[in-house]
C-alpha cells in the first residue's frame, strides 16, 4: 500500500506525542506535519515539548525538527497532508469547528476528541466490533458537502476494556450492565511527575466520565437506520448501563469491573468459548496494528493486572479475568486495556487503517 502523508493536530500533548511513537515505524503513514497551538508555532516539535516529553524512549528521529505548525491555519496544513489525526485541548465547541473545518477542507479527521461522538453520521469506531458503522460517512459528506472530506472520532478511553468483552456476547441480549472503572494518570494527560498528589492516592470522580462510559456503548451496539442524508447510527435501546469511574494511582492501564444480566442467560463455557474464538475485520484484512488476539482470558484469578498485562499485544489486545457468578445480576468479570493505546492514540491509527483499507481515506 502507498504510504499516506499523515499531520497529528494537538502533537504536543501527551495523546499526540503518542501518535508520533506510534506511527514512527508505521508501515502505511508517514507524520509530515505536526500541528498544536499558535504559541508552540514556529517551533520545531522537540523544542516544542521541552521537558513534558512523557516516555521513556526519546522523540521519534524523523518529528522531532520537523517545524510545529499552528492548528487554526487549517488551510495551508490540509494542503500538506492526506489526512490528520486530532488530540486537541479545546472547548468542544471549538474542536467541533476545528475538526468540521478540516472536513471541509477535503482532509479526513481521525479523532481522539469528544466533540463530535454523539452526532449521528460520525462513526465512534472500535474497528473489531463496529466497523460497519462507517458506511454513515457518506452521509455525513452529504451534509457537510464534501467529497473526501469527513470526521470520525474513537470512543472513550474508559469504556475499551469491557466494551470489547461485552460485544461477542450481545446475541444472548444482555440487558443490565453495572461498570466500576479504574483509570491511571495518563488518561488525564499527566504523569506522576507532573501530578504528585495522584502518589499513594484515588479521586472518586473523573469529570463527565460516568455519562461518556453509560451513554457511548449504546452507540457503538447501535443498529443503522435511514435518515434525512442517508445512514445514521441509532443507538441501542434495550441495554441499560450504570458507570462509576475512579482515577488511581497507576501510570497506564484502565481496569473496569462488571457485572451483567443477559435476556438469555449463557453459561461459563459459552462466555468463555466466545472470548477464545473472537475473530475481528481487522484481523481478516490484516491491518498492520491487529492485535491476533484481541482478547485474552487468563484463569489466574491475579490477573490481569495493570502493570502486567496492559501492553498485551503491543497495548492494542484486551484482558479478561474472574469470570463468576454474580449474586445480583447474572456474572461478574474484570478487563484491562491499555488507555492511551487502544484506548487513545492506537486506536485511533487502527480505525485510520480501516477506513484506507475500505476506500474512505484516499491519497490526495
Amino acid at each position: 500500500m502507498d504510504t499516506y502523508r499523515v499531520g497529528v493536530i494537538g502533537a504536543t500533548g501527551m495523546v499526540g506525542q503518542r501518535f508520533v511513537s506510534l506511527l514512527a515505524d508505521h508501515p502505511w503513514f508517514k507524520v509530515v506535519l505536526v500541528a498544536a497551538s499558535a504559541r508552540s508555532a514556529g517551533k520545531t516539535y522537540e523544542e516544542a515539548v521541552g521537558d513534558r516529553w512523557a516516555f521513556s524512549w526519546p522523540i521519534p528521529e524523523g518529528v522531532r525538527h520537523l517545524v510545529v505548525e499552528d492548528a487554526a491555519d487549517v488551510e495551508k496544513v490540509a494542503s500538506q497532508v492526506d489526512f490528520v489525526f486530532c488530540a486537541v485541548d479545546m472547548k468542544k465547541d471549538e474542536i467541533r469547528a476545528l475538526e468540521e473545518n478540516y472536513a471541509r477542507h477535503e482532509t479526513p479527521v481521525i479523532s481522539n476528541n469528544s466533540a463530535c461522538r454523539g452526532l449521528e453520521d460520525v462513526p465512534m469506531m472500535i474497528p473489531e466490533i463496529n466497523y460497519q458503522h462507517a458506511c454513515v460517512i457518506e452521509t455525513q459528506r452529504r451534509r457537510l458537502g464534501t467529497r473526501r472530506g469527513f470526521i470520525a472520532v474513537k470512543p472513550n478511553c474508559s469504556i475499551q476494556s469491557y466494551v470489547p468483552a461485552l460485544s461477542p456476547l450481545l446475541d444472548y441480549c444482555p440487558t443490565q450492565i453495572m461498570v466500576c472503572t479504574y483509570q491511571a494518570i495518563s488518561g488525564a494527560g499527566k504523569t506522576f511527575k507532573t501530578w504528585p498528589e495522584m502518589v499513594d492516592n484515588v479521586i472518586p470522580y473523573i469529570g463527565g466520565e460516568d455519562e461518556k462510559s453509560e451513554n457511548e456503548p449504546l452507540k457503538i451496539w447501535g443498529s443503522l437506520a435511514d435518515g434525512e442524508y442517508g445512514k445514521k447510527i441509532v443507538n441501542n435501546k434495550e441495554i441499560t448501563i450504570s458507570a462509576q469511574c475512579l482515577r488511581v494511582a497507576c501510570s497506564d492501564g484502565h481496569m473496569a469491573a462488571v457485572s451483567v444480566k443477559f435476556r438469555n442467560k449463557p453459561s461459563i463455557e459459552d462466555i468463555l468459548t466466545r472470548w477464545n474464538t473472537f475473530e475481528t475485520e481487522p484481523q481478516r484484512l490484516g491491518l498492520p496494528s491487529a492485535p491476533k488476539p484481541f482478547l485474552q482470558y487468563f484463569e489466574d484469578p491475579s490477573r490481569p493486572q495493570t502493570r502486567l498485562d496492559r501492553d498485551f499485544e503491543r497495548g492494542y489486545g484486551i484482558s479478561i479475568g474472574r469470570l463468576r457468578e454474580d449474586k445480583i445480576l447474572d456474572y461478574r468479570f474484570v478487563c484491562l486495556s491499555h488507555n492511551t493505546v487502544r484506548g487513545a492514540a492506537g486506536g485511533g491509527i487502527l480505525s485510520a487503517e480501516l477506513l484506507c483499507k475500505l476506500g474512505y481515506i484516499e491519497k490526495k
